[in-house]
């Protein structure tokens, strides 16, 4: 098909397990293009703000229309935060246009297909943000969610579930913090959070993999006493375990330990993390495409990253739209670990789009169909709907 070009540009906020963004384009055919950002107050406007650069315009040229978004708005701080999460969603939507017009899937727009499936971690949360079969411990309404025994049963729970790649939360419930804003660790609360890790390297099986997050909780010296206490187990990686924002700790974190040290949810395009790949300050990095920049920065980013032989986990908590896109970009680049799925405990997760099966035995088979190979389930979209959101419009 010839003579395409973008007519209009609408987007729309659902409150679910997130509150996701979703953005449409449309072409003035059948043919639209959708998109997400991850999640965030304003993104929707700084969308239609910029969607006037995008009218008139071919959706083939990918590329260029995502580097003009960058650059027009570099005055409204486009390096990061909600301008750079707002154009990820229209470079994901382009994508998808863009691969239904010349009828091809989003990962060959991208360079190719390494892989056909996108292995999942599920994320498996925490004691009381699971739900009771969830955690395994369903017929003892009492025991103590955040025991290191539960952990291990939530641990076995999604294996059963078919997950051979998981990620618990560290700072579930602040145990043994005696003061949460002062970011420190002491060794008790340290030996609780090895036990944890104890108990579920003990119960699941060698073959599963199994990551840690901390949600930048902690100070330099509690980081690198708590890497060192787990360092005995089979770890995957340790995730966000000190603040994002000074690089010379997370270097140093990272070079005074064993455990692998992961980072990178919280950097922006390919700029945000040269440094962190550069000076190895990190042992995986781990972008999350809809909040990056998109797909084509995250893929630039992966091969950045492949030249000091760091491989790549991708951040992610996107509706089912948003996940499959993280799949083609994992599919487009050659040292990808996985991917994360946020939505295990939530029951209408897999409602947003039309298609089913989404992830089946804990992969996502990446679509061969054009763009990226799902389609937005619209009364899904309206049942969730923020108030005051616009409902988009069909093709």
């Amino acid at each position: 098909m010839t003579d395409v070009e973008i007519t209009d540009v609408q987007t729309t906020q659902v409150d679910a397990d997130w509150s996701w963004t979703f953005v449409r384009l449309y072409t003035g055919t059948d043919l639209v293009g959708d998109g997400e950002c991850y999640w965030g107050p304003g993104i929707g406007d700084v969308v239609e703000h910029l969607a006037d650069r995008l009218i008139g315009e071919d959706p083939r040229d990918v590329d260029m229309l995502v580097d003009r978004l960058f650059e027009s708005s570099q005055h409204l701080g486009s390096e990061a935060g909600v301008v750079a999460s707002a154009i990820s969603g229209l470079d994901l939507a382009l994508y998808d246009l863009a691969g239904k017009v010349i009828e091809e899937p989003a990962h060959r727009l991208l360079g190719g297909q390494y892989r056909e499936e996108a292995r999942v971690y599920v994320d498996c949360h925490a004691g009381v943000h699971q739900t009771a079969a969830q955690r395994g411990d369903a017929e003892d309404a009492d025991a103590d969610p955040y025991a290191p025994e539960a952990y291990a049963a939530a641990a076995e729970a999604a294996v059963a579930d078919g997950f051979d790649a998981l990620k618990f939360d560290l700072d579930g419930d602040h145990r043994y913090e005696r003061d949460q804003r002062n970011r420190q660790l002491d060794g008790r609360a340290v030996e609780y959070r090895r036990q944890v890790v104890e108990a579920i390297d003990e119960a699941v099986p060698a073959d599963v993999n199994v990551a840690y997050d901390c949600h930048w909780r902690y100070d330099r010296d509690s980081a690198i006493r708590l890497a060192r206490a787990i360092e005995p187990y089979d770890v995957w990686w340790l995730e966000d375990v000190i603040p994002p924002e000074n690089l010379d700790v997370q270097r140093e974190l990272t070079r005074a330990t064993s455990t692998t040290i992961c980072a990178g949810e919280n950097r922006y395009r390919t700029f945000g993390v040269r440094q962190l790949i550069e000076e190895q300050a990190v042992d995986v990095l781990q972008p999350d495409v809809p909040k990056f920049g998109g797909m084509r920065e995250s893929v630039d980013a992966a091969r950045m990253a492949d030249d000091y032989y760091l491989p790549v986990a991708l951040h992610n908590v996107s509706s089912p739209l948003g996940t499959v896109a993280g799949a083609h970009v994992a599919a487009a680049i050659p040292t990808f670990l996985a991917i994360e799925f946020h939505g295990r405990d939530d029951e209408h997760w897999d409602e947003f789009v039309e298609e089913d099966g989404i992830i089946d035995d804990g992969a996502i088979p990446v679509p061969e169909e054009p763009g990226l190979g799902v389609s937005l389930n619209l009364d899904a979209v309206e049942a969730h709907m923020t108030e005051g959101e616009t409902l988009l419009n069909p093709a």
